[in-house]
């Protein structure tokens, strides 16, 4: 715990007091995948300057912080809120892609790849090693990637962007500051190290509202997920909205779980599809259609999981993954077994030098109420 207080500028006892409150936990299970690491934590909720995610890590000779990514506001009017935010200063519109946020680092003599909430993942790290150079690292030792991790063979969040499985950068960051590159050094020292980035679709004024709603809503034809709004110069937090199709996808993801999201997770995109429908003034015909779509993604995906449980089946999620290394396969069902995720991973087959497996995460909140009902209890 002596490392953690040095690392972050806490007393001892402090540190002590946040483990006893379970703010700060274990951040990864200990193997031989990570051969830097003595020891590492991660902070589960904000404390003081430090950031949800901030990861803490004791290496062979010295300590390492990787500052939690911060919170981005979500706007659900673009007009005013665009111009009161950004007011006179040049914005971008890049694409804000759907999976998961990772920061890319390298500690010691190896690349490591952290979540949104601090947690070493093997899974990602195994690729991040495969696909991310170190030669960014070698001229900027001090600063993270910080990429979404996206594509049909993620284990956490499936979105079909034509790849397997990919990392898009969206930002580079100081890891111990938090301070951010601009939007164009970042494109510029991507192309410089052939790293891929998240779309730039638009750099324009906060109150060319027309252009944006128009960008938005290409965005939208394409089944894309939205736009993070940005300062050129990164001195002004970033904004995020985004399109009616993700808006119901989350949707139907969610009520498809429902036992295991909470109400604000529904209600949240509800409200984001009527203040959208109302600032782009769409016509009738229009608005019935957004409403049935509306109404399909909540529907449909609660009766698919009740016709489930009354066949006898779990309420499942799957998702095919693949490894380089069976022994990465066997950490990161420790992996999950830590975070107290109900999961399988089942072998499937060995391909192009990849092992493939079934992941099957066993949504029991939803699975135990629908059974219960069904068999004459109560919602509540």
């Amino acid at each position: 715990m002596n490392f953690v207080a040095e690392a972050l500028g806490l007393s001892r006892q402090t540190a002590e007091k946040l483990e006893e409150g379970s703010i700060l936990r274990k951040a990864f299970v200990r193997d031989s995948f990570f051969p830097d690491l003595v020891d590492a934590y991660r902070l589960d909720k904000k404390f003081g300057k430090f950031e949800e995610g901030t990861f803490i890590a004791k290496l062979k000779d010295r300590t390492f912080v990787a500052r939690g990514f911060p919170k981005i506001r979500r706007t659900l009017l673009l007009d005013p809120t665009l111009k009161k935010h950004f007011g006179n200063r040049r914005i971008v519109l890049e694409e804000k892609m759907n999976g998961y946020n990772v920061r890319i680092v390298k500690m010691g003599e190896n690349i490591y790849a952290i979540t949104r909430g601090g947690l070493l993942c093997p899974y990602t790290t195994e690729k991040a090693r495969k696909m991310i150079s170190t030669d960014f690292f070698e001229d900027f030792p001090e600063y993270m990637l910080c990429c979404e991790a996206v594509g049909i063979a993620s284990p956490y969040v499936v979105f079909d962007y034509g790849v397997e499985f990919d990392f898009f950068l969206f930002d580079i960051r100081n890891a111990k500051t938090n301070e951010a590159l601009s939007v164009k050094d970042k494109v510029e020292i991507a192309e410089s190290y052939s790293i891929k980035t998240a779309r730039i679709l638009l750099e324009t004024n906060a109150d060319n509202v027309d252009l944006i709603l128009k960008t938005v809503q290409e965005l939208e034809a394409e089944r894309r997920e939205g736009v993070v709004i940005k300062d050129v110069e990164m001195k002004i937090e970033p904004l995020k909205y985004t399109t009616s199709y993700i808006n119901c996808s989350d949707l139907r993801y969610a009520f498809r779980y429902f036992a295991e999201y909470g109400r604000d997770f529904m209600l949240s995109r509800i409200i984001r599809e009527a203040f959208q429908s109302y600032e782009i003034k769409e016509t009738q015909k229009d608005f019935e259609k957004r409403c049935l779509r509306l109404g399909k993604a909540i529907l449909e995906p609660l009766v698919e999981s009740i016709k489930d449980v009354k066949s006898g089946k779990d309420v499942v999620e799957k998702s095919k993954i693949f490894f380089y290394d069976g022994r990465v396969a066997e950490l990161f069902k420790r992996h999950l077994k830590m975070q107290g995720i109900n999961a399988k991973l089942t072998y499937l087959y060995k391909k192009d030098g990849k092992i493939y497996y079934e992941l099957q995460r066993v949504m029991r909140s939803t699975t135990d109420k629908i059974s219960r009902i069904l068999e004459g209890g109560y919602w509540q």
